[in-house]
């Protein structure tokens, strides 16, 4: 792959904790009694996504496969025999370290949601509550989205790629496919309307090597603040969606260039 010859270093990574609760989430499995065997494998497997895709891996996802294995192994271990006492759980550790960075999360989210409260809006107050009067009248309904974190949008590249088959996985693609050039593409298609949803992005795309650089392409542009990943429910379907205004400056070659320099 060209992918411009760099490597993509992404400040919305999200840390191992955050993928261990996404997990969890998904599996619906109680976080005070996790199946380590079935998570393990799952955590690797998005390790192993992150590799493919030539993303950087921090030190701190590797500390924590190397944590999971370890416990994993300790509940592969033999019972004590009959009349000893059990040792602790060997997934008490992390079960803790789960809990208290949710609480942080929870708290930090709500915080947020304070700040964010009234920004950017220009209505007055009695203006805005006839808009919502009518739209509600209108049976419009109210839709709420929620950010969307880079595990979800990992899940929804394996839909992508799944959806091609096999057969582009052995294709020798010899043509240079550049982020820079899909960015620009991605700008000007997102520059005229709201929102549009994740898969429809690949519609076209009939090789893994253009789907994994049109991914990374947009995870340059949900860095940059450019274009943001959201969803109105757990696991739902993703929509990107303009972050702000593109202007016509914006799609020129040297400012893409600059942009991806940053």
């Amino acid at each position: 792959m060209n992918g411009d010859d760099y490597r993509v270093k992404l400040e919305i990574f999200e840390g191992p904790l955050d993928l261990l609760l996404h997990l969890i989430r998904k599996n619906e499995v109680d976080i005070y009694d996790i199946p380590i065997a079935v998570i393990v494998d799952q955590y690797m497997a998005y390790l192993d996504l992150l590799r493919s895709l030539d993303l950087d891996v921090a030190g701190e996802f590797l500390v924590m496969a190397a944590t999971l294995a370890q416990i994993k192994s300790r509940m592969l271990l033999p019972a004590g025999e009959a009349g000893e006492e059990e040792g602790p759980d060997p997934r008490a550790e992390l079960v803790e370290r789960l809990l208290e960075y949710q609480r942080y999360q929870e708290a930090a989210s709500e915080l947020l949601s304070r700040e964010l409260l009234g920004r950017d809006v220009f209505v007055r107050g009695s203006a805005l509550a006839e808009i919502k009067g009518a739209a509600a009248a209108a049976g419009i309904p109210q839709v709420t989205f929620a950010e969307v974190g880079i595990f979800a949008l990992l899940e929804a590249l394996q839909e992508v790629l799944k959806r091609l088959g096999d057969e582009s996985l052995h294709q020798v693609i010899r043509e240079r496919v550049s982020i820079t050039e899909k960015i620009s593409e991605l700008m000007n298609r997102m520059r005229d309307v709201e929102s549009i949803a994740f898969d429809q992005l690949f519609t076209q795309v009939t090789s893994r090597l253009e789907v994994v650089v049109i991914f990374l392409a947009l995870l340059e542009l949900i860095r940059l603040r450019i274009l943001r990943a959201q969803q109105n429910e757990a696991f739902g379907p993703i929509y990107i969606a303009r972050a702000v205004t593109i202007e016509d400056k914006m799609l020129s070659p040297d400012y893409i260039t600059g942009l991806v320099s940053e």
